[in-house]
């Protein structure tokens, strides 16, 4: 994975400068925020030390190698959104009962229309056709559409607890099997079926793998750098919501802003790899961290829920299970083939589009 850097030769550490000094920016602007002076530049070193976060991100996976890599950029993203969303559920306690699902659902459609839908036609467009390994996509497909369903549309025709809600043994059993589910994932992936998730081209040549002094700084950055975006993003989240508020948008919309900027570096990282000519590892991202997200997100926040004593809404609309079952169906008969083009780009994000304005205007 070639990557820019500079060389410290006296500690062998070859890390580009930014990537070292954002985070150290954003703690420095985290401490003096306190006023709405500051939001403009907390989001502006907000997108620093996402990107930064990316690069570091980068290094470790290139270190580790495939599908560790991916792995653990996808575990790294799911902290900042498990982080997040149960800090702003306890501060807004009851009110903040639909976040959850709002975000969650919001990065889902993200990945599944968006980022594969930009991933697909940045690749199509540079390379006409691209390949990936079939058995690896539908088995990452079949874990997130049973999960995904179970978590978001099961809710709406449960009747132990009224309305769209779990009760909460059932959130309690939907939480262990969202585990078992994304586990049995994880294990296929780095154990029994390792291959279905190597890029084909494991032949090419790439850069060295970095030094083991410089994997070391990019993971204690990378730790750094996840924390300071949880922070100032629950920092900046009321600054949304008055946004949000003031366009007279649904407050629906707060949670895929919230998930667009968890997402930033995810979604950078697969559209890099789609550029090379590496779709496999693309789709590894993107369909990983959906399953992280929704797998590690629902029993982290079930546990919040049971044991802080409010209740959370996990069921989606009608309009929203209709786009989801869309998005499944649609990317489902793209990866079908084993080979993808631009046009299976520019539907999903049609679809994206859609979702965005139909949210925007319901």
């Amino acid at each position: 994975m070639p990557y820019k850097h500079i060389l410290y030769k006296r500690w062998n550490i070859a890390l580009p400068l930014w990537t070292l000094l954002s985070p150290l920016i954003g703690l420095f602007i985290l401490m003096l925020a306190g006023s709405t002076v500051f939001s403009l530049v907390m989001a502006v070193s907000l997108i620093s030390i996402v990107l930064s976060a990316v690069h570091h991100a980068e290094v470790v996976a290139h270190r580790v190698g495939e599908p560790y890599g991916t792995l653990i950029l996808a575990l790294a993203i799911t902290v900042i959104e498990v982080s997040l969303i149960v800090s702003l559920m306890l501060s807004e306690g009851a009110e903040g009962s639909t976040l959850a699902r709002d975000t969650v659902f919001a990065a889902i459609m993200i990945l599944l229309t968006g980022i594969i839908g930009l991933c697909l036609l940045v690749g199509g467009y540079r390379y006409k056709e691209q390949v990936f390994i079939k058995q690896g996509t539908n088995a990452a497909l079949t874990t997130l559409t049973a999960i995904t369903v179970l978590t978001l549309v099961l809710p709406n025709y449960t009747t132990t607890a009224p309305g769209p809600v779990y009760s909460n043994s059932q959130l309690l059993f939907v939480a262990l099997i969202s585990l078992v589910l994304y586990g049995g994932f994880v294990s296929v992936q780095t154990g029994r079926h390792r291959d279905y998730f190597l890029p084909e081209d494991e032949a090419e040549v790439h850069s060295a793998p970095p030094g083991n002094l410089t994997t070391t700084f990019s993971m204690l950055f990378l730790l750094v750098s996840l924390a300071l975006v949880v922070l100032l993003s629950k920092k900046l989240s009321p600054a949304i919501e008055s946004m949000v508020v003031s366009m007279g948008a649904p407050k629906s919309l707060v949670g895929i802003i919230i998930a667009a900027v968890i997402l930033l570096p995810e979604g950078l990282a697969a559209i890099r790899a789609a550029r090379r000519n590496r779709l496999q590892t693309s789709l590894n991202l993107a369909l990983g961290f959906a399953l992280a997200s929704i797998g590690l997100t629902i029993p982290a926040v079930a546990i919040v829920t049971v044991f802080a004593g409010f209740s959370v809404t996990l069921g989606i609309d009608t309009k929203s299970t209709l786009l989801l079952i869309l998005s499944l169906f649609t990317i489902s008969i793209s990866f079908n083939a084993g080979r993808t083009n631009i046009l299976q780009g520019i539907v999903l994000l049609v679809i994206m589009a859609t979702y965005l304005f139909t949210t925007i205007v319901p």
